[in-house]
């Protein structure tokens, strides 16, 4: 092996998709039809630069790894159960409908019946990465119709991970060749190590994991707790692997539900997100550098098949099971055309079952020819909603007739859609920050009725507060995540507290990105800080050092015996000589 490969293959693998992605995010689609495109630019089907593909093949293992832990982090059974009854059973029902088409499409081009069952499971799940980006562009997350299509790619997930937690045992029983009592011998073998995988991981390691953690945190070095976030997410996908014979990609699940349960969970989520986009971006141009075009011109009919599943079976049985079960013509379409697409569970669970000799090579380049054309679709697809659902209203009989039950059922949407929370004092600020400046201020709104949140970077202040019913957050508050576990989409005000000039101003900054529109008051030492404040586009600024100096010339202006109203007049002259961002 060349001693420059590695190097080589990062280089060109990630510039190669860094110029893609950003024609394709020009364009209107999402960049991850450009990672894969990437792939087959730097792959062996190619002329030109050549990654080495083992090399890319074990960087994409760990893409695998931190996209799991990503959605183990980030799992949360309350937003499941906001829309458990329309996104379970529809998911279901699609998930099925499209499993079973697609194993008969296998089946009739000559493939194995679990090979058919694989390529119908890989194209029945949509991608959430896609999805959430159409929705975001089309200003339809934070909508019912975007809660719903959400719930629904959720419950796909979870019947991926439970597929995934049982490719290995299929694939222990296909190669024995067992008789029945052999088969009942092999699956309950493989069973009772899940089952060990999984109690040992969410009953044992949902103590000691965020114990560790919680220790890393008291270092308070960032490298020290993003090294050990990386850590557990390896370590438990290894071990899953070699002692349990699971998939990584499952360990790597449990973990991340692990931490996303501990008081540390959103900081993990900050440090672990960066790693993850870079590896996720490796492992999607290892799967198109996996695509072999000869496969597409040996069964076009094959790639057309699947795409018909993809692009015309999946939307049309979630929009008539989103009909059924009662709801709007515009939920309807949003779910359906949601769904026309596949993604990185696709990949994950494909490239499992290939490993274990259930998955041909030539269904991966399928799948992969299926990605790039159902998720360059996929933004068209979406822009044509509008004109859609306006055709649908200009014929009144199918349009009563597709709303019937929606109309039945009244206002039921709106009471399956997230609510937003109870709130218990008038006005919301974040306080970023503990200490002394910081406790000053909380106290101060209490007395105000004025409800705060807590970020800051000490896990013991952070446990002391919880303990004693304060709204804390552990983080680094110039991370978006950590903002948006402290409510910044709701918050009315920001206080940025930290002593850290340049933490002020990153705070600030991000925060800024969020919500542009948000009050911002920041405490500054020196007003030689004014000019990043202002670029920063603080909303008011609180300078120490010229606050010193106005007090101190108020208690001598008392002691010569100046008029207060000469006092008072001096100090408002100083203080707006500061600027309009300046605050006493």
């Amino acid at each position: 092996m060349h001693a420059y490969d590695l190097i080589l293959t990062l280089t060109g693998g990630l510039l190669a998709a860094l110029l893609l992605g950003m024609v394709t995010r020009r364009l209107g689609a999402s960049p991850i039809l450009g990672y894969l495109l990437a792939g087959i630019v730097v792959g062996p089907q190619t002329p030109g630069f050549v990654a080495n593909l083992e090399l890319a093949g074990q960087l994409a293992e760990v893409g695998i790894v931190l996209l799991m832990f990503g959605v183990g982090l980030h799992f949360q059974l309350g937003d499941l159960l906001k829309v458990r009854r329309i996104a379970v059973p529809g998911a279901v029902v699609q998930s099925l409908f499209a499993t079973v088409l697609g194993t008969a499409v296998a089946l009739a081009f000559g493939w194995s019946a679990s090979a058919g069952l694989v390529l119908g499971m890989s194209v029945a799940v949509a991608s959430t990465v896609v999805l959430i980006r159409m929705l975001t562009d089309h200003d339809a997350l934070e909508t019912p119709h975007g809660h719903v299509a959400v719930g629904w790619l959720i419950v796909e997930d979870i019947f991926t991970v439970v597929i995934l937690l049982m490719v290995p045992v299929l694939a222990s029983l296909r190669g024995a060749h067992a008789s029945a009592a052999q088969a009942v011998g092999i699956i309950g073998i493989g069973l009772v190590k899940l089952t060990a995988l999984i109690a040992i991981v969410l009953v044992v390691g949902a103590r000691v994991v965020p114990w560790f953690l919680t220790r890393v945190a008291r270092s308070r070095s960032p490298e020290l707790f993003t090294l050990a976030v990386l850590a557990v997410a390896l370590a438990v996908a290894t071990g899953s692997a070699v002692i349990f014979g699971a998939s990584m990609a499952l360990g790597a699940f449990l973990a991340g539900m692990v931490v996303g349960q501990s008081k540390v969970s959103h900081q993990a989520a900050a440090d672990a997100l960066p790693m993850r986009d870079a590896f996720a971006v490796l492992f999607f141009v290892t799967v198109g550098m996996q695509f072999d075009p000869r496969a597409l011109i040996a069964r076009p009919g094959l790639v057309l098949s699947v795409l018909a599943i993809i692009l015309l079976a999946k939307p049309l049985a979630a929009l008539v099971v989103v009909v059924v079960l009662g709801y709007s013509v515009r939920t309807a379409l949003t779910v359906a055309i949601g769904l026309a697409q596949i993604g990185e569970f696709s990949f994950i669970l494909a490239d499992t079952a290939h490993k274990v000799d259930l998955f041909p090579a030539e269904g991966r380049s399928v799948l992969v020819a299926s990605a790039i054309a159902s998720i360059g679709l996929n933004p068209l697809l979406f822009r044509l909603m509008d004109p859609l659902e306006e055709w649908l209203r200009g014929r009144p009989t199918l349009w009563r007739g597709l709303n019937r039950r929606a109309e039945a059922r009244g206002e039921a949407l709106r009471e399956q859609a997230p609510k937003e929370p109870t709130r218990e004092c008038d006005v919301r600020a974040i306080v970023v920050g503990y200490g002394p400046v910081g406790r000053t201020a909380v106290d101060i709104l209490d007395r105000f009725n004025v409800c705060s949140v807590i970020v800051e970077l000490s896990i013991d202040t952070v446990t002391e507060l919880t303990n004693i019913g304060r709204n804390a957050v552990y983080g680094d508050a110039r991370r978006a995540e950590v903002l948006h576990a402290a409510g910044i989409e709701t918050a009315d005000y920001l206080v940025v507290t930290t002593p850290n000039p340049e933490t002020r101003a990153a705070v600030v900054d991000a925060a800024r990105n969020l919500q542009p529109d948000l009050p911002i008051f920041v405490r500054a030492h020196y007003m030689s800080e004014r000019k990043t404040l202002e670029t920063h586009r603080a909303t008011a600024v609180c300078y120490e050092e010229a606050e010193a100096a106005v007090r101190l010339a108020e208690m001598l202006l008392t002691e010569i015996g100046v008029e207060a109203a000469q006092i008072e007049a001096e100090s408002l002259r100083i203080r707006a000589s500061l600027g309009p961002g300046a605050t006493p």
